[in-house]
């Protein structure tokens, strides 16, 4: 029995037809790496998050020139988009002028309070969403202490800094709020996270800032948001790599998956290297991963390359393989349906695989115009079932 974990109940919000909080699923997000006073670059690149399985995508709005570019970007967008301001608020007002669907503001690097009211009015009459994104790289300085007094740690120099625009928010009624508290350190982060969540209802976005590079990034993310979403903390995600953005997304799907709370594209279970194996299994998997992820749909694949764990985890799954000394078992929904030579491994899976897909979704895969494995996912998950289903607004 897969074990449901219990959420923390916030308070939804829209950010365009995506919603947030509530009892919406865990919502993907990324951001773009272009300038994005290239409007066509930008685009393209919102596009390819899109096609992965993004949700949200946020881009950043520095000047004058990227402001200018959100009319066009907004208008042909596929997903929603929450512009990135920091230091001037009047780019926040443009973003709104152009459509923009939703704010993130740094209480560190605006700190005048007249000029987020200003920024909230707009944003309420507008009926867009203010995300307060806190990031332990850029807090308000520390206030002046008194004699023999400790400075705050900055665990509370993270939280109050939320809970100070927050309050703003507040008084001018504007209570589609979520809010972040990411830290490179990740007990740091989860500690803020912790506080924060008993302190107010709004929904959390999780991240680990500057996570680093592809794979101690990707450890250090799903250690620290894996953590709070097992916890039942958090309402929607971003990991945040040192890399192309393409990355980021099939790493926040692969932590939702892991913890049962989302699944996208197939889940691949197979063996760990090790003295056992009997068949040709590396390259094997990475064809299996390649081939299923492309389709999109979510089912469960094992590949297994011996006799000892092979056949039970190959029966659990909706379709999987038992291989041993150049021939294996094909096992469909927990049946064997066929025993295949090595050399034809890979067509039977994928055989069996499309009579899986057309029994549980009433769907028969296309065979891909080009077999190259170049264009995994281009598949949207808008365009494939997954559970539970998005929730957007209808």
């Amino acid at each position: 029995m897969t074990m449901q974990i219990e959420r923390r109940k916030s308070r939804p919000l829209w950010v365009g037809d995506v919603q947030v909080g509530g009892d919406a699923p865990v919502v993907v997000q990324s951001m773009t790496n272009t300038d994005t006073a290239d409007a066509s670059d930008t685009l393209r690149q919102i596009h390819e998050l899109a096609e992965l399985g993004c949700e949200i995508v946020r881009v950043a709005v520095p000047d004058k020139e990227a402001a200018a570019s959100l009319p066009e970007i907004v208008q042909k967008t596929p997903v929603p988009l929450i512009a990135d301001i920091h230091f001037d608020h009047r780019l926040a007002l443009e973003a709104l002028k152009a459509g923009i669907h939703g704010l993130r503001l740094n209480p560190g690097n605006i700190r005048d309070a007249d000029k987020v009211r200003t920024v909230v009015r707009e944003a309420k009459v507008r009926g867009v969403s203010i995300r307060i994104g806190v990031n332990e790289g850029s807090l308000p300085p520390i206030a002046a202490l008194a004699e023999g007094e400790l400075p705050p740690t900055k665990v509370q120099r993270m939280v109050d800094a939320g809970l100070w625009e927050i309050r703003i928010l507040e008084e001018l009624e504007l209570e589609d709020i979520k809010i972040s508290l990411k830290a490179f350190d990740v007990p740091t982060m989860v500690s803020a996270y912790r506080e924060m969540a008993q302190l107010v209802p709004y929904p959390l976005h999780l991240g680990v800032t500057e996570a680093g590079p592809p794979r101690p990034g990707t450890v250090r993310s799903a250690i620290g948001i894996g953590m709070l979403l097992a916890e039942g903390i958090g309402d929607t995600i971003r990991v945040s790599l040192a890399a192309d953005p393409k990355e980021e997304v099939p790493v926040c799907w692969d932590i939702l998956n892991t913890l049962n709370l989302r699944q996208h594209g197939a889940t691949i279970v197979a063996c760990p290297t090790c003295g056992r194996i009997e068949i040709d299994l590396l390259p094997l998997v990475d064809e299996v991963d390649k081939h299923f992820q492309k389709l999109g749909y979510p089912i469960s694949v094992a590949v297994m390359g011996c006799v000892v764990n092979g056949p039970g985890e190959a029966r659990d799954a909706d379709l999987g393989i038992a291989g041993g000394k150049g021939k294996g078992a094909i096992f469909r929904k927990g049946e064997v349906v066929r025993i295949v030579q090595e050399a034809d491994f890979m067509p039977a899976l994928i055989e069996e695989g499309n009579k899986v897909i057309a029994e549980r979704f009433g769907e028969t895969p296309p065979e891909p115009a080009n077999p190259s494995t170049s264009d995994i996912f281009t598949l949207t998950e808008v365009a494939r079932p997954e559970a539970p289903g998005r929730v957007g607004r209808r």
